[in-house]
């Protein structure tokens, strides 16, 4: 054990560094997992030793603020621009403790997160929600050229790595989340989501989820939770205590889950135990109203301390991190102000208070006076600052804050990476229906028509390339939105006579905060039409329960998801040059049933 004057500085060392010198991390050996290094870099003792040296030197003020992660955006910014600026005096006057990272290109993330953390009197602990489907380093576009500039691997999303059938996927896509997030300063994956999907009407989970069957959403979790801890970072199990059945999206209203204690013991609960036993270290909860478990149906989970810490810690046995939802969210935000939220939160039992709205200070300042007032006492305060920084030195935080710039393109999109991409995503297409024996496609003439809201900037693009270039004789007949008219539907249909196949593909993915992922009427209506030729497929990119709204169709592919490798994927197997092997991991009533998926 040091002595009380080393630890001194082996504090000072990792909250004064010298901007540009100190703490500036170079790169692991080759191959070496960045867990590994960071195991090395600080021994338990130290570890023991920094944190009890760091909680000593903080106020009131400053311990109540590490319970604080903001949200910022990863884009480049002036140093006096007003909403930077802001951020950085959240980050050297308040003290907050941690950032919650959103869209923003690798190098730029890594660059601002480096300026911030020089500007940090002790480290900041880096967050972002880094599940496949929401990378969030993905390649910024210029609309006007649709230029992309390059970026962070896509990896497909949760349900898409369940329905290849390989445990080994999801370990492989975590850890490989992780390894790239790392090296532009990310320590906390808000990932896996292990919510059970068992309602098709899900608006905010859906193919975030590993399914619908709790043993196997629970495997995965914990393939993804140790994929994520061997690639360095802390793996957080989302959203507790189970949002799969959910039928309003928590960014816009409060949902009422009616599950009794007995139903979320065999459901919902059965994967944050699997969790929580294979080490996630991070429990995110839910803003969802439990009526039928002792509350009701205004109260979130999220400010219930029967819920985060009763059933949580006590009977779950969870010792690590506690963090909120986002308490911007309206989940939360309409029935309580933020005064209202933090500082119940904080009683109800979580550790992390995640982007209580846009004015840090007001947050701050509403848990210090419940403290004053005796609301809430300073050994709860301590307790959960003290998981903050234990956290904080788990990941190397006590002895190097940032990341070597050069570093990240040795880490960031690589070819091996977006090779697992495309593998994973190959093998996770799945043919649900073919009664017609459409696929692969039958002769030359092939005809695509995309469907996609106008906020796909570049959907259908990869996917239009590659089948033009298995198939030379290929062309894209429409692009549809929602504002097509049904005149131009009738028009595309009479073109659509002379093809010999067609493809209609459907970009359907959830849209966060908005709770939609359904096809316009007038659009559906026509499709499904369409759908009914045995020439025609339909490609349901996204929400693999958009279906229901074709139902005659005689030929039916899910991709849950949409990107580049799913595109690729898709391509490939329609033109017979990859097999269709994937197994759907969710059910639809009179659609499909989970398992099912036809071979190629």
């Amino acid at each position: 054990m040091r002595t009380l004057m080393a630890a001194a500085a082996l504090t000072v060392a990792a909250c004064s560094t010298t901007p540009g010198t100190a703490g500036v991390g170079m790169p692991a050996p080759a191959g070496d997992p960045p867990a590994a290094a960071l195991a090395r870099a600080v021994p338990l003792g130290d570890t023991t030793v920094w944190v009890d040296s760091v909680l000593a030197s903080l106020g009131t003020r400053q311990r109540v603020a590490q319970m604080v992660m903001f949200w910022t955006l990863g884009d480049y910014t002036a140093v006096n621009d007003s909403v930077f600026a802001e951020v950085v005096r959240w980050v050297e006057q308040e003290g907050v403790g941690g950032v919650i990272m959103s869209l923003g290109t690798p190098i730029e993330v890594a660059d601002k997160l480096n300026y911030l953390q020089r500007r940090a009197r002790v480290p900041l602990l880096v967050s972002s929600d880094l599940e496949p489907a929401l990378m969030r380093l993905e390649a910024a576009i210029f609309p006007h050229y649709l230029l992309e500039t390059g970026g962070a691997t896509a990896f497909p999303t949760a349900m898409a790595l369940a329905a290849t059938m390989r445990e080994d996927d999801v370990y492989q896509v975590a850890r490989a989340i992780a390894r790239e997030a790392r090296s532009v300063g990310i320590h906390v994956n808000f990932a896996p989501t292990v919510d059970v999907n068992v309602n098709p009407n899900n608006p905010v989970i859906g193919t975030r989820s590993f399914g619908e069957d709790p043993a196997r959403v629970a495997r995965l979790a914990v393939a993804f939770v140790r994929g994520t801890r061997d690639g360095g970072l802390l793996a957080t199990a989302k959203h507790f205590p189970g949002h799969g059945d959910t039928d309003v999206d928590s960014h816009v209203g409060l949902p009422v889950v009616t599950a009794s204690r007995a139903r979320l013991n065999a459901v919902e609960l059965v994967p944050f135990r699997a969790s929580i036993a294979a080490g996630a270290e991070l429990v995110m909860s839910a803003h969802i109203a439990l009526p039928a478990f002792g509350g009701d149906s205004a109260t979130p989970a999220t400010l219930r301390h029967d819920v985060m810490t009763g059933l949580l810690r006590d009977s779950l046995g969870f010792r690590g991190l506690t963090v909120t939802d986002a308490l911007s969210m309206e989940g939360v935000g309409k029935g309580y102000t933020i005064e209202e939220s933090v500082v119940q939160a904080v009683k109800a039992g979580s550790d992390i208070l995640l982007r209580p709205g846009d004015d840090v200070t007001r947050a701050i300042n509403a848990v210090v006076a419940a403290l004053d007032r005796g609301d809430l006492t300073s050994a709860r305060i301590d307790e959960s600052v003290r998981r903050i920084l234990w956290a904080k030195a788990r990941v190397g935080l006590a002895s190097q804050r940032l990341v070597s710039l050069e570093a990240v393109r040795l880490a960031v999109g690589t070819t091996a990476h977006r090779a697992l991409a495309a593998d994973v995503a190959q093998r996770a297409v799945t043919l649900v229906r073919d009664s017609a024996g459409a696929v692969p496609l039958k002769g030359s003439r092939v005809a695509i028509v995309h469907y996609m809201p106008e906020t796909e900037l570049k959907a259908g693009r990869v996917f239009a390339r590659e089948l033009s270039r298995l198939r030379p004789s290929t062309r894209v007949a429409a692009r549809l939105s929602p504002a097509t008219a049904q005149s131009t539907l009738d028009s595309v249909a009479a073109q659509l006579r002379a093809a010999d196949a067609v493809v209609i593909a459907a970009y359907v993915r959830r849209v966060e905060g908005e709770g939609r992922n359904t096809v316009p009427p007038h659009i559906a209506a026509w499709i499904d039409a369409m759908a009914a030729d045995p020439r025609v497929v339909v490609v349901g990119f996204g929400n693999p329960y958009v279906i229901r709204q074709f139902p005659r169709a005689r030929a039916y592919l899910n991709t849950y998801g949409i990107g580049d490798a799913l595109e690729m994927a898709v391509a490939r197997a329609l033109a017979g040059a990859a097999p269709i092997t994937g197994k759907s991991p969710v059910s639809l009533p009179g659609f499909f049933a989970a398992g099912d998926g036809l071979t190629r």
